[in-house]
């Protein structure tokens, strides 16, 4: 075995047998090019190639283990069985041989083949070198142009891997960026996720718009949308350091199924259009869902609002209401604006936002995080009066007035609510 191959190549880490795999079987992929990169996985994502049966062998695994089985591709037999901490893809040769399927993937390291059962590493187009050297090296023009996905993702891996894209292979994408647009929305938006995910993206976001692939996607991207992106980094820093529950929510997800976190929503805001309306129609042309779409429009209209010096407690109290989940993306978005206009202002503007970042980040605030002392239902009884919106703007009423310390309990509440009906 290659020297540098550390355990996850080894069969007993797998979450299945090598014997139920045929010989001869490769592992191909990520796995192997990570593998010989020394980077360790916490969820094995392997990927082999066979000569035959593919979805046969796949079915077979799956069963003998009760694991997930997926059919992906029925015509190019390839199958995914799916373990609780792995994902086993298990494709069939394409072509009359090995050399003939890895021929056909997009870049040199990810051509890279191990044999298990031989410890046999393959290597016919020099990946292991361009590993060596961290370089993305296409392996022909026509195989980028044959999934002009490949296109956007040599910017993606070289943000992963910490890799440059050879200058050949980087040309070649620029002739190609017109492409991007054959590729379905969905799948381009997965690869843009990734590098809005961490500030190692931002450089390579800036690069891929430079050479022509961003700009079908996003039309109203300039220069200063690619600066933003970087000065909303530094004031995710800055939160983070001032702040570390709010920095650390930047890194959650929107939704445990939307793989898009706070920080990347900001920087989502940063290349559509600066009106709400206009971001909206732009977004869901790129097939972005629902919570995406309003979170990124919320942190658009919220962010200037945040800059109000002195804001009255009641406009705090909407701005909390509207904000909601949203509020980490709207500060950061905020504090960015401040630190293009100057670096220092950053630092001047925690000062402005201290206020209202610490009633969010309480939990018993009530101008943050309003608790109901009292129910609409508790109001038409107390009151007399039918069910109409007037209960809701009588709730609203009431919440403000508990943040004021003016009531503090259902009796002074429901005193409350008739006297503003009486007025």
């Amino acid at each position: 075995m290659h020297p540098s191959v550390p355990f996850i190549l080894a069969p007993e880490t797998w979450p299945f047998s090598l014997e139920l795999l045929p010989q001869p079987a490769y592992m191909v992929g990520g796995a192997v090019r990570d593998a010989l990169l020394g980077r360790s996985r916490e969820y094995l994502d392997l990927d082999f190639v066979i000569p035959a049966d593919a979805v046969k062998v796949a079915r077979a695994i799956a069963k003998h283990y009760q694991a997930g089985f997926v059919l992906l591709d029925a015509e190019r037999q390839i199958a995914r069985v799916v373990f609780p901490h792995a994902t086993v893809d298990i494709a069939q040769q394409e072509g009359a041989s090995l050399e003939t399927d890895l021929h056909r993937r997009d870049f040199t390291v990810n051509a890279i083949a191990y044999n298990p059962h031989t410890q046999e590493i393959i290597d016919s187009l020099q990946g292991v070198v361009d590993l060596q050297q961290r370089l993305l090296r296409m392996i022909s023009p026509k195989n980028l142009e044959d999934d002009p996905l490949r296109l956007m993702r040599a910017y993606r891996q070289a943000a992963q891997l910490d890799f440059t894209i050879e200058p050949t292979t980087q040309a070649t994408i620029r002739s190609l960026a017109s492409h991007i647009t054959k590729v379905a929305a969905e799948r381009v938006r997965v690869e843009i996720g990734y590098l809005l995910a961490t500030p190692l993206g931002t450089p390579w976001l800036t690069s891929a718009w430079e050479d022509g692939l961003l700009a079908p996607l996003f039309k109203n991207a300039t220069r200063e949308s690619f600066n933003k992106l970087a000065a909303v980094d530094t004031a995710a820093a800055l939160i983070a350091k001032n702040w570390q529950p709010l920095g650390s929510q930047l890194q959650e997800y929107v939704r445990d199924t939307i793989k898009t976190t706070w920080l990347g929503i900001a920087k989502l805001a940063c290349l559509v259009h600066s009106d709400p309306e206009a971001a909206e129609v732009e977004l869901m042309r790129l097939a972005y869902s629902r919570a995406e779409i309003r979170s990124v429009t919320t942190a658009l209209k919220l962010s200037p609002q945040l800059k109000v010096a002195n804001m009255p407690l009641r406009e705090q109290y909407f701005l909390f209401q509207e904000a909601g989940t949203v509020f980490s993306a709207v500060a950061v978005l905020a504090l960015a604006d401040d630190i293009l206009v100057e670096p220092i202002s950053g630092q001047k503007s925690l000062c402005v936002y201290a206020p209202l970042i610490s009633r969010y980040l309480n939990p018993d605030d009530l101008v943050a995080h309003p608790t109901q002392i009292v129910s609409g239902k508790e109001i038409i009884l107390a009151l007399k009066i039918p069910p109409s919106p007037l209960i809701g703007k009588l709730l609203t009423e009431i919440a403000i007035a508990q943040a004021e310390g003016k009531v503090s309990t259902p009796t002074e509440a429901i005193q409350f609510a008739t006297q503003l009906l009486e007025a």
